[in-house]
């Protein structure tokens, strides 16, 4: 158990709707630990799996938990174009060396309403021409959206990739005024 005596080593989650669909949310003690877009049935029960292969312990649906109601919160606020940033702790361990690395760097320095190239965020990171492997740390990212790597762009204009799906992260960078809201 932790020091309230409540959580302990525990992985909580919820799936929250949002504008760009269901999100799997889920934290453990040290912070939020997964965010999985798409949350339908199925990929929820794979991502749970997953989580609890890696944590070493099964995930408990709990939404209204404390360790929880903050992200929630804060997600709802970041969708009504509210909120800029995520002031939430993060628990990093489902990724660690220079994926961790990159995405670290992301978090602390790419703001709300900007955008990086791949290339650029690679010489941020002191591995210049590392570009590819800066696609795949943020094909990696365990915490999309709070760690934005729908922020993270090709250096000739182009969209890039992204693990939510294209036009999921045409919505993200619309949302924060990078991109044009669709006409229809």
């Amino acid at each position: 158990m932790d020091g309230d005596g409540r959580y302990g080593q525990r992985v909580l989650w919820a799936v929250v709707d949002t504008a760009i669909g269901p999100l799997l949310l889920a934290a453990t003690r040290e912070g939020l630990v997964n965010v999985v877009f798409h949350a339908t049935d199925e990929v929820r029960d794979k991502a749970l799996e997953r989580l609890a292969s890696r944590l070493g312990r099964e995930p408990v649906e709990e939404p209204g938990s404390p360790l929880l109601a903050e992200a929630i919160r804060q997600f709802d606020a970041y969708f009504a174009g509210e909120r800029h940033s995520f002031e939430l702790p993060l628990d990093w361990s489902l990724i660690s060396g220079f994926n961790r690395e990159v995405l670290r760097e992301l978090a602390t320095t790419v703001p709300f309403g900007t955008v990086v190239g791949y290339g650029d965020l690679a010489g941020r990171v002191g591995q210049p021409g590392a570009a590819q492997a800066v696609g795949t740390a943020m094909g990696a990212n365990p915490l999309p959206v709070v760690v934005p790597c729908h922020r993270v762009v090709e250096s000739g204009g182009g969209i890039g990739g992204f693990g939510g799906g294209l036009e999921t992260k045409r919505q993200l960078l619309a949302l924060e005024g990078v991109l044009p809201e669709p006409l229809f």
